[in-house]
């Protein structure tokens, strides 16, 4: 770290707490001095004044020196009352004694601020925990592939809802799942972690997307036919996309279960790649049986796909108008993934007023024209360029 860097990391703060420290410590100074050097005949109004020092203190400082202004502020009334010889008057020990009810008021809940502060900086740290577990960060490459995702929890303090992706390789590509949970909080957690497991347990089998999807499908309906769910069954359910992008083809397969379709961004332009056999979402396979086709599209290289939840779709603005996601994607194809998704999330958020209503969740992929090492440090963002274009239905 550079001597500027030091100075700016320590000078700065220090030098901005030091001048704020100074407002109430100087207010009691000047409160002492006036009513000490006019002396009156009268009861002194100072006194009435020093209870905004501890006040002010406890909007911007700690307990500890809250408490310490608000001891300042007694012993500066002390010092008035010592001055004007009103040290015995009743109208004095009521000053007084309202002076220190105030300053033990104002300290006990900066105390309780701070715990709570406490309280909720534990429960982003738990947060982020959960999020490395339950999402675990993509690497920047998948073979011959750039990734970049990004995750919106529509809940304050949280990093992760019922949104889900995941990518795993396969000795001939890349398998990808994007998901979304029916229902928030801790229950569309769980499920998203069942749905997340059971898809890096099976995505390594040589099974084919139809057989995958199954599987996908019969995890899901036992999980929520167990005793524990017998109200939910057949209530809950997760959209989700599972996706084969093979190293050696320029194409990549798809079997879409009721989830938004995905943009394949090229030349400017953004192309819906809608699935001609959409099946259920899973969790509802015993009731619809559902028969699993793959959909084939066109992913050569410099082609970005673009995939992501409804969550993005159904962002509204103050009007109430959705976020234009094609036409926002299509004029940012030009951009490697990471940058698109960085202009995504800050555009996104710019829409809704900088709170969603809904999880978002978006995955940008990339086809390059060499493969890639499959061995690299796991990110959540990556390089690449875009384009879209589909390719034969099947």
């Amino acid at each position: 770290m550079s001597w500027r860097q030091r100075y700016a990391h320590w000078h700065h703060p220090r030098q901005a707490g030091d001048v704020l420290l100074a407002l109430p410590l100087s207010l009691i100074v000047a409160i002492v001095l006036a009513d000490v050097l006019t002396p009156s005949h009268h009861l002194p109004t100072g006194p009435s004044l020093l209870i905004v020092a501890p006040a002010l203190a406890a909007s911007f400082a700690s307990t500890f020196v809250t408490g310490a202004i608000a001891a300042v502020a007694v012993v500066g009334m002390l010092i008035i009352g010592l001055e004007n010889h009103m040290l015995g008057t009743m109208d004095f020990e009521s000053q007084i004694i309202a002076l220190v009810m105030v300053s033990v008021l104002v300290t006990v809940f900066r105390f309780l601020r701070e715990r709570h502060a406490r309280e909720l900086a534990a429960v982003r740290t738990v947060s982020e925990a959960t999020q490395r577990v339950v999402l675990r960060p993509l690497p920047r490459r998948f073979g011959p592939l750039r990734v970049a995702s990004m995750y919106l929890a529509a809940q304050a303090q949280s990093l992760i809802g019922g949104d889900l992706y995941a990518a795993i390789r396969t000795p001939t590509g890349t398998r990808l799942i994007i998901g979304d949970v029916m229902g928030k909080g801790l229950t569309a957690i769980g499920d998203a972690a069942l749905l997340l497991g059971a898809f890096r347990e099976a995505a390594h089998r040589q099974a084919g997307l139809p057989e995958l999807a199954a599987y996908l499908d019969h995890s899901v309906c036992w999980h929520l036919a167990e005793p524990t769910e017998a109200d939910t069954a057949g209530e809950c359910f997760i959209t989700a996309a599972v996706l084969d992008i093979p190293d050696e083809h320029p194409m990549v397969q798809m079997v879409t279960c009721g989830h938004p379709p995905p943009l394949l961004l090229r030349d400017w332009q953004a192309i819906t790649l809608r699935a001609t056999h959409p099946a259920p979402p899973l969790g509802l396979g015993e009731l619809a049986r559902p028969d699993y086709r793959v959909d084939t599209f066109a992913l050569e290289p410099g082609d970005l796909l673009l995939l992501h939840t409804d969550g993005v779709l159904e962002a509204r603005n103050a009007r109430g108008a959705f976020y234009p996601l094609a036409e926002r994607a299509a004029s940012w194809a030009h951009h490697r993934p990471s940058a698109l998704l960085r202009h995504l999330r800050a555009d996104l958020l710019a829409h809704v007023g900088g709170h969603l209503t809904d999880d978002a969740a978006v995955v940008a992929v990339q086809r390059t024209l060499q493969p890639a090492p499959t061995a690299v440090a796991p990110a959540h963002d990556s390089a690449g360029r875009p384009s879209p274009r589909p390719a034969s239905h099947g």
